[in-house]
């Protein structure tokens, strides 16, 4: 299946803007005027020759892939659907559209979705019995199935029936084929179902969170008594949902049960079907440090193991799992100091490691069956920078495709005869480029960011500078600085530092970002140097540095900012009276525990929707990095901001959103009441019915202008 996403992206003609030189708040929060044309919807053909995406105004378009001419109108615009993604069927004859989408957590959502007839020119509403989830078509393309209140239904496009396969779903009891909140959060998985290669079979996840505590936000919208929203949240040592694995066959409707053992003291965070239609199942210990691949018998139910992975600190999952026809599969692990990729056969053996070298896998786009290729990303030449590579399944060395210093990352065609590389670097906005596979040659330029690079030339940006600190403990850290456009050696300046800091997170990449570095030039034109620095737990330098926090989370994370603050205040033109530092979420709670514990570094802080106690945060997260607090209780109570409050004597701005579901409201609120306690003065700003990203409306501008202001009050 070949799903299109489409990002909306708020931004305006480039070129109408005056030729002015100051930024200010209005420009990038509101006007967006800083923000890199995306490429939304695109999507290659099977053809190898087109590739299609949404026109506004005509509806889903074919393109000729050399010329960008349109060729074909694929789905005519319908009056009253306004589509906002689509997925073709495998063979390019149906596209499932959705619309009317409605936003339930990070990456879940209910919407209507529709099935195009692409030659009977036909079209056909999945169901007209509610809005519906993670709408999916099988191989043959003549069925689709869907969630609708927690519970599993398939339509037979063929006889227009709709078919319901569970039906003890219940809100905040039972989900059958969706995820709860935490899997969604923290493995990133909403869609808890999969069609057999066959057809035959749908094979889901089922959720029981009866025992699951629940937690309630509230909503102020102008009425007599706020509106509460009540869901199963499982905080650090509190019981898990119950997960099972069941398998559902069409012909016979009869559903079986996984025989796996262990339930209650596990995660099943992934299925995925082999090409001889036996189950995989993923499972994981609650630690995150033991997991196997399962094979699960789609008639019988029994399991045996395909292979055991096992590790002192955590195992991150994700999504590179692949099996390729010929009894083998591809996989990524870490389990050599960097994560990289191996060939196993369906025994579980080793045959062959991929890659190797100190460097680090970052992203894997696929294999390449008939060229017997895997292509992925990675930070091979440096942590900051990102390429594109392919290395031969029969071995051999990598091959890099990516021609430019930068950030680079990839869309594959489905054959691998195309990808488009979208390339960007340090203040230097995204190009997309299509290229032949093979050749590695220029088809076509489809999206340059012209406009924007010559918008940027109209203003008196800094240039930003890569620097390496070496810290009290003899850590090399990587960074970048931002000094003010006429900066002066001699004199002396003040310091912002902006920070996230957390797990397998970078924010020193020599890459293009929406947003935030546009401030950060604001900043500089107003005499701030800005700086940020990756500490220890960040991405791209090997497992011993990404998991030296493990059981410590947050403490040698402090220890390193602390010192970048140390190094800075000893260089001449800095003032070292004047340091602060910013953060959001991770980084939130970054700045206020550096706040609190290098209080004679920093002059002041602003922490946006930060962990304060990582007692009120998620299972699955929190314990991958610290285990349980029954545990390791000292590990919780050392490295939250809350227990060392009062140790606070610079300014502090609090933000929170009041209806952020993954670092609660709770967390500002008894942080709060903690400063209140022992008489620490600070500012907060706290927006209703807000979630963790805090937008929405004149929201954003509303908050970069508080922090605006309060910087240029405290720094």
């Amino acid at each position: 299946m070949k799903t299109i996403l489409i990002y909306f992206s708020l931004f305006l003609p480039l070129v109408a803007f005056a030729q002015d030189n100051k930024i200010n708040i209005q420009q990038i929060w509101e006007e967006y005027r800083f923000w890199a044309r995306p490429v939304p919807g695109f999507n290659f053909m099977n053809s190898g020759a087109h590739y299609s995406r949404i026109d506004k105004a005509k509806g889903i378009v074919e393109y000729a892939l050399s010329t960008g001419k349109e060729t074909q109108v694929l789905y005519p615009k319908q009056e009253n659907i306004d589509v906002g993604g689509y997925t073709f069927s495998n063979d390019e004859s149906k596209i499932l559209l959705e619309t009317d989408a409605e936003k339930i957590y990070r990456y879940s959502y209910k919407a209507n979705f529709y099935v195009w007839d692409v030659k009977g020119k036909n079209l056909k509403k999945v169901s007209d019995k509610g809005k519906q989830r993670y709408a999916t078509l099988n191989k043959s393309a003549d069925k689709v199935a869907f969630v609708r209140q927690n519970n599993i239904f398939y339509r037979d496009l063929k006889t227009d029936k709709e078919v319901q396969i569970t039906r003890d779903g219940k809100e905040n009891l039972i989900i059958n084929g969706a995820t709860d909140w935490v899997y969604e959060e923290e493995f990133a998985i909403s869609r808890a179902f999969e069609w057999s290669p066959d057809g035959k079979k749908i094979a889901f996840i089922r959720f029981d969170e009866t025992a699951v505590p629940e937690f309630t936000m509230f909503y102020y919208m102008n009425a007599l008594y706020p509106q509460g929203s009540t869901f199963k949240y499982p905080k650090a040592g509190e019981t898990n949902a119950t997960v099972s694995v069941w398998i559902y066959d069409l012909d016979s409707k009869e559903t079986i049960e996984a025989k796996i053992k262990g339930k209650a003291e596990q995660y099943l965070p992934r299925i995925v079907w082999t090409p001889d239609n036996q189950l995989c199942v993923t499972r994981m210990n609650r630690h995150q440090s033991e997991l196997d691949l399962l094979l699960v018998n789609s008639k019988s139910g029994k399991v045996k193991t395909l292979l055991s992975e096992k590790n002192e600190y955590f195992i991150d999952i994700n999504d590179n799992l692949t099996f390729l026809e010929g009894e083998q599969f591809v996989w990524t692990s870490d389990m050599d100091g960097y994560q990289h990729i191996y060939l196993y056969n369906m025994k579980g053996k080793q045959v062959k490691q991929l890659t190797k070298g100190e460097f680090d896998v970052i992203t894997f786009y696929g294999v390449d069956k008939k060229r017997k290729r895997v292509y992925f990303q990675a930070a091979a030449t440096s942590p900051t920078e990102r390429e594109i590579y392919y290395v031969s399944l029969d071995g051999g060395d990598m091959v890099k495709l990516s021609k430019e210093a930068g950030y680079n990352t990839a869309q594959f065609s489905s054959t691998f005869d195309y990808y488009i590389n979208k390339h960007s670097s340090i203040g230097v906005p995204p190009t997309h480029v299509i290229y032949k596979t093979e050749s590695n040659d220029v088809v076509r330029v489809i999206e340059d960011n012209n406009n924007l690079k010559q918008l940027l030339t109209t203003y008196n940006l800094s240039e930003y500078e890569f620097f390496k600190v070496k810290t009290d403990n003899d850590i090399e850290l990587n960074g970048w600085m931002l000094k003010p456009q006429d900066f002066d050696p001699k004199k002396q300046y003040p310091v912002f530092m902006t920070v996230y800091g957390g797990p397998g997170r970078q924010t020193v990449l020599n890459r293009w970002d929406n947003g935030n570095p546009m401030w950060y030039q604001m900043l500089a034109q107003e005499g701030y140097i800005v700086v940020s620095v990756d500490n220890r737990g960040t991405d791209a330098r090997g497992e011993a540095f990404r998991k030296a926090t493990y059981m410590e989370l947050g403490k040698y994370e402090t220890i390193d900012q602390i010192n970048v603050a140390k190094y800075l205040g000893s260089l001449d033109y800095v003032d070292a009276e004047r340091i602060g530092i910013f953060g959001w979420s991770f980084g939130g709670y970054l700045s206020t525990s550096c706040l609190a514990k290098g209080a004679d570094f920093f002059k002041m802080a602003i922490a946006v929707a930060p962990v304060t106690n990582w007692k009120w945060y998620d299972t699955i997260y929190t314990e991958r990095y610290m285990r349980t607090p029954q545990e390791n209780n000292s590990g919780y109570e050392d490295n939250s901001p809350i227990n060392f409050a009062k140790s606070i004597r610079g300014k502090y701005l609090l933000v929170h959103g009041m209806a952020d579901d993954n670092v609660h409201f709770q967390h500002a609120v008894e942080m709060a009441n903690a400063l209140v306690k022992y008489n620490i003065p600070f500012d907060q700003a706290f927006y209703p019915n807000k979630n963790h990203g805090i937008y929405g409306g004149y929201t954003r501008s509303h908050l970069y202008n508080k922090m605006t202001n309060f910087i240029k009050d405290n720094l």
